[in-house]
């Protein structure tokens, strides 16, 4: 299945060679091109997008002011004229950052590191197959690394980034909490802590003040306990 492709780009010229580009790639398809920023939030508004190619300059809002509006994004491939953005866009997790003007090889190097049906970050099945595993990709050891939700025991705030903890190691990501909240699916994950968010399936026991999920207690903050108490207590 070929991933879907918008290009938010106000130059005609970049449009086409991006658009033109695209269309020798077999697994992407171009769905449609967006001048702005308004009018690609319009877009995904209505339609599914897998990966989009962002130019930085737009008028009205920027490509990085843009990208805050997003509560869950495609995968981005930023396309720019300056050299100067490009730490900031890593700090975005952005796939990859193409200065212009693009030749056709490092287009490909780039959209050769975008994942396999990640619309909006969570993995679906495809038609006819086992169901897949959610799942989602976070930017780690510079590269981007897959965690499967059903592994996520919970996620801890270090300063400007996150721990998410799985069986076989923690992952150490640069990102927000509130940005990693909003990308999990409703009612998998609870807000227990200013600095946790855990998988409801993995919290063995609790009482008013702590949660126990395998290998450690967490403490329940104030300013969420009866709100993790009435949750919690739902289900029991």
């Amino acid at each position: 299945m070929p991933l879907i492709c918008l290009i938010v780009e106000d130059e005609p010229l970049a449009a086409e060679v991006l658009s033109d580009y695209i269309s020798q790639v077999p697994f992407l398809r171009l769905a449609g091109h967006c001048t702005d920023a308004l009018k690609a939030m319009e877009f995904f508004r209505k339609n599914a997008v897998d990966v989009m190619f962002l130019d930085l300059h737009l008028p009205g809002i920027k490509g990085f002011d843009f990208l805050k509006t997003l509560t869950s994004r495609p995968q981005v491939i930023v396309t720019t004229a300056y050299h100067q953005y490009a730490l900031d866009g890593y700090e975005w997790n952005v796939v990859d950052y193409l200065v212009k003007p693009i030749e056709f090889s490092r287009f490909l190097t780039a959209v050769n590191k975008l994942k396999e049906n990640s619309v909006t970050g969570v993995g679906n099945s495809k038609s006819g197959s086992a169901p897949a595993r959610p799942f989602i990709f976070v930017h780690a050891d510079k590269k981007e690394v897959k965690i499967l939700l059903e592994e996520i025991m919970y996620v801890e705030s270090e300063r400007d980034y996150l721990r998410i903890v799985v069986p076989e190691k923690p992952i150490i990501t640069r990102q927000t909490m509130n940005e990693f909240e909003k990308q999990m699916p409703p009612g998998q994950f609870i807000r227990v802590h200013r600095s946790f968010l855990v998988r409801r399936h993995a919290i063995t026991a609790f009482n008013t003040t702590q949660i126990e999920v395998p290998g450690r207690i967490i403490p329940i903050g104030r300013q969420f306990r009866e709100a993790v108490l009435s949750d919690l207590r739902s289900f029991t």
